[in-house]
């Protein structure tokens, strides 16, 4: 069976080792190992179906893992950020209201996340009139009032353009530095994920491959699933990369399972 528990002492914020999830009889995932550090931004890609958002709801403890063990650091904090979310058109919802979802916090709080992602102006105004970005960065601030430890977010940028994008990742590293957490993010941005990221994490039922952005970039691996034509010369910033990690790859490639949402 497998567990899930809070452990003391010195370890990361999450650790993982062995998660497998299957769905209707279908393995979504398999032996998937995967450690996240305090200060570090870790994105997940992968194509469509390979498990990326299964493994975030794992992790976030959303989801129950098939097999494997989850271990969370004493205390942890997580902030997640869902890939959709589903309002009911017929009861609109002001900012501010929509804040207290699951659980009412205090309007010191609430001023707090809003500024921090830069939408104070937004808390009186109804979620069904936002824009994409700003409904972005409100799901943001409500995931930023718990002061999280860990900031997971599955497609934070779905629709927006690749200004929008790049706008949204530099508020993330801002607030990573800022709040000295750390971030997991699903994305399916290459171009992007290759400058916003201190490690990426090539998923495909596996993992197949993981390190920096350059060696991801240069793995086997990653080059069969997407090619050689991300090489990260359409990213609208460049992050500099304090930490080298080594290089770990994995040798041929899961197929491909439909991904549950």
């Amino acid at each position: 069976m497998p567990q899930m528990y809070s452990g003391g002492g010195a370890m990361s914020l999450i650790e993982a080792r062995g998660l497998s999830k299957s769905f209707a009889g279908d393995s979504v995932l398999q032996g998937v190992n995967i450690a996240l550090e305090r200060g570090e931004i870790v994105t997940i890609v992968g194509p469509n179906g390979s498990g990326k958002s299964t493994l975030l709801r794992m992790l976030a403890g959303v989801l129950k893992p098939d097999g494997g063990e989850i271990r969370h650091a004493k205390g942890l904090k997580i902030g997640y950020v869902p890939q959709k979310l589903q309002l009911e058109a017929s009861l609109p919802m002001t900012v501010r209201r929509f804040l207290n979802v699951p659980r009412r916090v205090s309007d010191q709080a609430a001023e707090r996340a809003l500024a921090r992602v830069g939408v104070s102006g937004l808390k009186t105004r109804s979620l069904d009139v936002l824009s994409g970005g700003q409904m972005q960065r409100v799901l943001l601030a409500r995931a930023l009032i718990v002061e999280p430890d860990v900031l997971m977010l599955d497609e934070p940028t779905q629709g927006l353009d690749q200004p929008g994008q790049a706008e949204f990742y530099r508020l993330i590293e801002e607030l990573r530095a800022e709040m000295g957490c750390a971030v997991l993010m699903v994305s399916h941005e290459l171009h992007v994920v290759m400058s916003a990221s201190d490690r990426v994490i090539c998923l495909n039922g596996h993992i197949c491959c993981e390190g920096t952005p350059e060696i991801v970039r240069n793995a086997p691996e990653y080059r069969r699933l997407f090619g050689s034509g991300t090489q990260g010369a359409l990213a609208l910033y460049r992050h500099e990369h304090d930490h080298v990690h080594d290089e770990n790859c994995g040798h041929g490639a899961a197929h491909a399972q439909e991904e549950a949402h």
